[in-house]
């Protein structure tokens, strides 16, 4: 591993990284790592979920990275049998010969690009309902007809591409169709090799569905799968995610194995060297980040002088401000209840004579011991009672209402004119308790 640009504790970490795992390559352990910000418990967290076929919190994006389909930029590897063809012979055999090669390539071209533009506006008029119910339900379904597998990846083929390209791993594709011979020889064959599994398991995310569901249906148009069975292995080159394998027909697990080592082998140095671009982009991102750090330090120090000696000016003129402002606020305070108390004056009922019909005499006790004996109609309102408190001059700006035994707050203020005496429960010569809020 190259140690450049990592401190000793970074180094110190990959290393734990790789004890914990057992990982082989240290640049890939040092890569997991540079991903999650150097955490090593989240690092190992996500990187067991992701050995064991479970989707890494990372994975939300809800449609794949675009795949390049390229048969030009792929390995081919076809087991199905061909009729033998002849050499060509003479000029005129030689011109057949290049005149078919032209036509199946520019054939071969056309048919990827047309592919590829039906694939997307496929993508966008049908979204399967449930892909990730698809894929479960095969996993199953593969699961009771052929137990010994590589591990399947529990996502969604967009999920396993993100999973794929964040991580920097080869991606293998494999579409099933259990109507086809070569398809169940296949997989109680070499995919069920111990050698096969481990190999897979150790490079490679693993994706697989059904070619019945809508899920297989929609992988296989974007991916031009057409024989049977057909693994593809996609991976990071040049920033863009491209199909490097196409391994199509039975085979032995020596020769699957012999595939993708070709494959793995050829292209490996891509994702080690988006490896490297990503390891310079942290350390320039850190680098940066340190630098940033430097200078706001010192245009703080710089500026903490400044600011003490604005903050004792301004300090002294605030303090002052918020005094005058206090005393001009209490006395708007006043003003306003003063005003208020004669607004409301009006709105107080008469007193009723001595002796009148449906009328009550209540007794108010105020916070500074003064009794007030007041009477009312069984008519007048909570609200009447209140304002009668809030204008004598001797209440307090702020006060409730209660009553004696049992002790219960009145509700006699606000926008409502409440309830009349009659019906509040008042009883003649009833004590009510004024209590300062404020106090």
């Amino acid at each position: 591993m190259d140690n450049d640009g990592l401190s000793n504790e970074q180094t110190e970490k990959v290393l734990q990284f790789q004890d914990i795992t057992g990982l082989d390559d240290m640049n890939v352990c040092r890569d997991i790592l540079i991903r999650h910000q150097w955490d090593l418990e989240v690092a190992f967290q996500e990187h067991l979920n992701i050995r064991e076929g479970r989707p890494s919190a990372y994975a939300t994006e809800s449609r794949a990275p675009a795949v390049i389909n390229d048969r030009f930029l792929q390995h081919v590897f076809s087991s199905a049998r061909l009729s033998p063809q002849r050499e060509p012979n003479g000029v005129g055999g030689i011109i057949r010969y290049v005149f078919n090669y032209m036509v199946n390539f520019w054939y071969s071209a056309f048919s990827s690009f047309l592919s590829t533009i039906l694939g997307l506006f496929r993508d966008q008029e049908s979204i399967p309902a449930d892909p990730l119910g698809d894929v479960l339900k095969f996993i199953q379904t593969y699961n009771e007809k052929y137990p010994e597998h590589p591990v399947f990846y529990q996502g969604t083929y967009s999920q396993a591409l993100n999973d794929a390209k964040n991580e920097l791993r080869f991606l293998l594709v494999y579409l099933h169709s259990e109507s086809t011979s070569e398809a169940v020889a296949f997989c109680r064959g070499a995919m069920s090799n111990a050698e096969v599994i481990e190999y897979v398991n150790r490079r490679m995310l693993f994706w697989a569905c059904d070619m019945a569901s809508h899920e297989g249906k929609r992988v296989a148009t974007a991916i031009s799968v057409r024989t049977h069975p057909t693994l593809l292995i996609i991976g990071m080159r040049a920033n863009k995610m491209i199909i490097m394998g196409r391994l199509e027909g039975d085979c032995s697990s020596e020769e699957l194995i012999r595939r993708m080592d070709t494959v793995v082998n050829d292209n490996e140095v891509w994702l080690n060297q988006a490896r490297q671009d990503r390891l310079e982009r942290d350390l320039t991102q850190t680098l940066r980040q340190q630098q940033d750090e430097a200078y706001q330090r010192s245009l703080q120090a710089d500026q903490e002088k400044q600011r003490r000696k604005q903050q004792e000016r301004e300090e002294a003129m605030r303090i002052q401000a918020a005094i005058e402002a206090e005393q001009q606020a209490e006395q708007q305070r006043k003003d306003d209840i003063e005003r208020l108390k004669l607004d409301l004056a009006e709105q107080v009922p008469s007193e009723p004579e001595a002796g009148a019909p449906d009328t009550i005499s209540i007794v108010f006790k105020l916070p500074s011991g003064l009794r007030l004996e007041r009477r009312f109609r069984n008519t007048n309102t909570m609200q009447d009672i209140y304002n009668f408190i809030f204008c004598h001059p001797d209440a307090p700006d702020s006060f409730e209402i209660t009553t004696n035994f049992p002790k219960r707050v009145l509700e006699c203020s606000g926008d409502e004119p409440g309830q009349t005496l009659l019906l509040s429960g008042l009883k003649n010569r009833e004590v009510l308790f004024v209590a300062d809020l404020e106090a």
